[in-house]
């Protein structure tokens, strides 16, 4: 396994420019396979996770043609299987988003289990329930999982038991070929659901409420071809925020959509993070106060997590690596997986005041100075926190594992240098 020799304490300063959204990407690949016309899909992220799902769809019998390093072309004219194989489905959790185009165009999918990170249990059950309430049936067994429709999906009024991000696209894909309408509530908002949304109207899908949490979808007998990019990753640019901020450098992000960032930016100026605006710049001044901003007769700050548009569940690693270097007292509170926190145990190592309360909650008293370790990155969230941990300690660190990074950031060792990082890959 590659990994990753680490320099701290270099200030990160100079421009950058986000990738794709992996977020978007997944399910708008998935996506295609409702047309049977040529869709084209630019700023796709050169990610592991991407690759496999360009793969998945390749698998079933689409034609996939990498036009440039960003661009592809995905042709599903032709669907010959509906039984990806095991072991690429279990590799991302997003090989689940095949079942909503797969159960609409053919009438039947069968899946391995998903894979993807480790964060804690991530249930199927709100996909299978909402692919019943269309009419479709479905069967399992402890490896994989069968879903299957006699006839035609059929439009319904669902109510999703939570706001699963990937149970909504799964729905919201399925039912663009059903017969009728859906109307699905508790319906998930995030961007990435925003611009799959919008991508399938582009095709002439009939989506209405999108950016609300009750989405109305009239089916239609067809989809078209057409294009479509992908929004820049906006947990990407939250990374490169705190990056900025914990190594003192000016950092300024091209084309950041701050649009998106709302909630993001509003609890890093809690945290004593600040940053200016410039159209859809983004830039973050060097030496930050890194100071918290309590909350009135408190004195600490809590950042948690929710559904959009609270603050994203990915971006909870790097708040957690911020408030290290930040003066006064944070509460982290997970709501959303119960293993997210568990990598805080090599940021103890690495001399961080933390106390892990429980799977869900820690507080981390800051700033600390960090020291060099060797670590191993659990997922991909973890592992942009380890390496940012990394390069504002002291020291050299030792990051291994980086497959894990690989999957959700594009050379991101290579972009980074250009900053001023000091990062070596050793295969």
């Amino acid at each position: 396994m590659a990994r990753f020799i680490v320099e701290g304490g270099a200030p990160l300063s100079g421009r950058i420019k986000p990738s794709g959204n992996k977020n978007e990407a997944l399910p708008v690949i998935a996506a295609s396979l409702l047309s049977k016309r040529p869709v084209e899909l630019s700023n796709t992220p050169g990610i592991g996770d991407v690759k496999s799902m360009l793969n998945l769809v390749g698998e079933c019998g689409a034609r996939v043609e990498q036009i440039s390093a960003h661009t592809v072309l995905i042709d599903a004219s032709i669907i010959e299987r509906t039984e990806p194989p095991q072991e690429l489905s279990r590799r991302i959790r997003g090989s689940i988003l095949l079942v909503g185009p797969l159960l609409a165009r053919c009438g039947r999918a069968r899946m391995a289990f998903p894979g993807g990170d480790r964060i804690g249990r991530r249930r199927i059950d709100t996909h299978l329930k909402g692919f019943e309430a269309l009419g479709a049936k479905f069967r399992y067994s402890e490896d994989e999982y069968e879903v299957w429709a006699p006839g035609r999906l059929k439009g319904a009024d669902i109510l999703l038991d939570e706001a699963s991000v990937t149970a909504t696209e799964n729905l919201v894909m399925a039912a663009a070929l059903a017969e009728g309408v859906t109307v699905i509530h508790n319906a998930a908002c995030e961007p990435h659901v925003q611009q799959l949304c919008a991508f399938l109207n582009t095709l002439g899908a009939r989506i209405t409420g999108v950016g609300s949490n009750v989405l109305r979808i009239e089916g239609v007998d067809e989809l078209s071809g057409g294009s479509h990019r992908i929004a820049a990753d906006y947990l990407e640019v939250g990374s490169f925020i705190g990056l900025a901020a914990v190594t003192g450098g000016e950092l300024l992000i091209e084309d950041a959509g701050p649009v998106y960032l709302r909630m993001v930016l509003h609890q890093f100026e809690n945290l004593g993070i600040h940053v200016e605006i410039r159209g859809d710049d983004i830039v973050v001044p060097a030496s930050q106060p890194k100071k918290i901003k309590p909350d009135i007769h408190t004195q600490y700050v809590k950042i948690d997590d929710g559904p959009w548009p609270a603050f994203p569940a990915d971006m909870m690693s790097i708040a957690v690596i911020i408030a290290t270097q930040t003066a006064g007292t944070v509460m982290i509170f997970e709501k959303m997986f119960e293993s997210r926190l568990f990598f805080v145990d090599k940021l103890i190592a690495m001399g961080a005041n933390i106390i892990l309360c429980d799977p869900h909650r820690a507080v981390v008293v800051g700033p600390t100075p960090l020291r060099g370790q060797t670590m191993s990155s659990p997922d991909i969230r973890a592992g942009m926190a380890l390496l940012t941990a990394a390069l504002c300690a002291e020291g050299t660190s030792e990051i291994q594992n980086i497959e894990q990074i690989d999957r959700g950031y594009e050379r991101l060792d290579e972009r980074l240098t250009t900053l001023g990082a000091r990062i070596q890959r050793v295969d």
